[in-house]
């Protein structure tokens, strides 16, 4: 079993393959793990949940950020990346990233990454906010994830790298020791693996990307729901930070009743010079703060929230008309044309936007070598908690964190390899049981669980706000684990139950986390706690499933049912990670 005990109900897989290296994820960082470990001679095996170049990387719009520019450094890009973290970055991930992040670039671009020039010749550079110089490289204009998927796509199906796409992952595999031995996923749909299988590997790279669907608005694609955070937490891994969840400030408003994923309007715009403006044309960024719209996004998302509490409003305008029709067609094709679908003609008039949730800054705890606390498992890209992030993500850092600590992974999981001790694990999972232990919700209770967690745990949090989201996401668990201990009945096991399944376990580690955060700090903003308080809370949140016993058939109270499998552990330290010291 798990570590913790706890597994979706699912049947027992009909297939499997075998590697030295499984990446769940065709993001950056999940194909740039994979093409370093197949370089260096270990069989490895992508699976993903929807096609291969269909991920979150290809939505990114801003860029990646490198201090590659004249008179920048990679001290200066620390400092900023800091400040954007307000006190909780660790300080020795973001030296990683920045150091290693240009070399990483370069490596990106000898792979075949084609980036936009300027016309000196060199990489054309911008700026987005919290950083103070140019440092944002970007393609096709505001394409920049979609060259780069592009680009690691190609080279994983020139170098022949065995995928699995359409698949999404269920659980992780442990050997009798705890190891990791591999994942249990279902292929979705005709091909040559159906159903419920098993990838069998000593080393697990999890690069799911994020979870934004736990939200009923978001700029994440409906791939996006936990599932490697879920995975994870039953599996017996820690997790830090959730409840620093980053709403984009200016994502495309298309009504109060929106719901899913919503266009993204990206932060170059306001940093080639678009302003925030009421209904009235009133820039009300300036004076809150140094860089007025290119404030670090937290700061900007609550400026756009207070406007708009206000002015009774449902959203605040983005003006960049005098842009001028041409610099739109070129620089921001792909937003032009998103407004323009819309209704929106962003050349003659302001662009109506809100803050919608975008990143998770926290994630799957891992060491500088992308580890995490179960031995074999590796995290990497939004999934993960490296500590660059702390408690706000500073604009373009996630696709350059991606390729950073994708590479430190393939290295160590490489002279894991050379050294004799990844070898092939044997599975000690027992063959699913004929009644389900725990669980599955149905796929309806998705829009249930969205809808509490916007109401109660959106931009804007209060005690009692999430304490009320705490309460309907148990009653949720309550029901279907009543129904399961009543008459042995749970959702049928299917992608849609699954992931509302994880959905619901993310939600409520989030809310939980939030709910003993009592400040307000970088992305988790408390109305009832407005200052940020360092002496009782610069540390960080991490989170651990207890071992769960599996649901009696005899009806359990409902205090007992309404309780959830949660044990925390907040540590008093500097890092959201946990030193190298695990024998891996």
């Amino acid at each position: 079993m798990s570590a913790t005990g706890i597994r979706l109900y699912a049947p027992a897989p009909g297939w499997s393959l075998d590697a030295d290296v499984v990446v769940v994820g065709s993001g950056v960082a999940g194909l740039t793990a994979a093409l370093r470990c197949s370089a260096a001679g270990l069989k490895t095996v992508v699976v993903t949940k929807a096609r291969l170049d269909d991920g979150s990387t290809r939505w990114a719009q801003g860029g990646v950020a490198a201090a590659l520019g004249e008179g920048d450094t990679p001290e200066q890009h620390l400092d900023d990346t800091l400040v954007a973290g307000v006190g909780l970055c660790d300080e020795e991930a973001v030296r990683i990233l920045v150091t290693e992040g240009p070399g990483a670039v370069h490596r990106l671009i000898a792979t075949g990454a084609h980036f936009d020039e300027s016309a000196e010749g060199g990489l054309a550079l911008t700026r987005e906010g919290g950083h103070h110089r140019n440092r944002i490289t970007h393609a096709g204009g505001d394409a920049t994830g979609a060259e780069i998927s592009r680009a690691l796509v190609e080279a994983v199906r020139a170098r022949g790298i065995p995928t699995v796409e359409n698949a999404l992952v269920l659980d992780l595999l442990t050997d009798a020791e705890g190891h990791a031995a591999g994942v249990t996923l279902h292929v979705m749909g005709e091909g040559q693996h159906d159903g419920v299988g098993a990838v069998r590997a000593p080393a697990v790279v999890l690069a799911t990307g994020g979870m934004g669907q736990v939200f009923s608005a978001t700029t994440n694609p409906s791939v996006s729901t936990g599932d490697g955070v879920a995975l994870a937490l039953r599996a017996g891994a820690e997790v830090s930070d959730l409840e620093f969840v980053q709403f984009h400030p200016t994502v495309l408003f298309l009504g109060a009743d929106a719901e899913g994923q919503q266009p993204l309007v990206s932060e170059a715009v306001r940093g080639e010079g678009a302003h925030l403006v009421d209904a009235d044309g009133v820039r009300f960024m300036v004076g809150q703060h140094e860089l007025a719209e290119l404030a670090p996004r937290d700061i900007v998302a609550k400026g756009i929230t207070r406007r708009m509490q206000e002015l009774g409003t449902a959203h605040m305008y983005l003006d960049a008309r005098h842009f001028g029709a041409d610099m739109w067609a070129t620089r921001f094709p792909t937003i032009l044309a998103a407004c323009r679908s819309h209704g929106i003609d962003p050349v003659t008039e302001p662009i109506p936007v809100a803050p919608a949730a975008h990143y998770a800054s926290g994630g799957v705890r891992t060491d500088p070598h992308g580890r995490t606390t179960v031995r074999g498992l590796y995290a990497c890209g939004e999934v993960a908690c490296t500590g660059v992030h702390g408690a706000n993500r500073l604009a373009s850092n996630s696709l350059l964190e991606g390729l950073v600590y994708a590479e430190r992974i393939a290295e160590d999981i490489t002279a894991r390899h050379a050294d004799g001790t990844l070898h092939a694990r044997v599975p000690a999972d027992p063959a699913p049981p004929q009644r389900p232990a725990h669980p599955l919700l149905p796929p309806e209770a998705r829009f249930t669980i969205q809808r509490v967690m916007t109401e109660g745990a959106g931009v804007l949090r209060s005690a009692a706000s999430l304490a009320a989201a705490a309460d309907r996401l148990a009653a949720v668990h309550a029901d279907a684990a009543g129904a399961l201990a009543e008459d042995g009945k749970t959702a049928e096991p299917g992608v849609d139950a699954w992931e509302t399944t994880n959905l619901l376990c993310v939600a409520r580690v989030l809310v939980a986390a939030a709910r003993q955060r009592e400040e307000t700090r970088g992305c988790h903003w408390r109305e009832d706690y407005a200052e940020r308080d360092d002496a009782a809370w610069g540390r960080h949140i991490v989170v651990r499933l207890n071992p769960a016993p599996p649901v009696s058939p005899h009806r359990p109270s409902d205090e007992t049912l309404r309780a959830a499998p949660l044990e925390f552990t907040t540590r008093t330290t500097d890092t959201a990670r946990f030193p190298s010291t695990q024998e891996q």
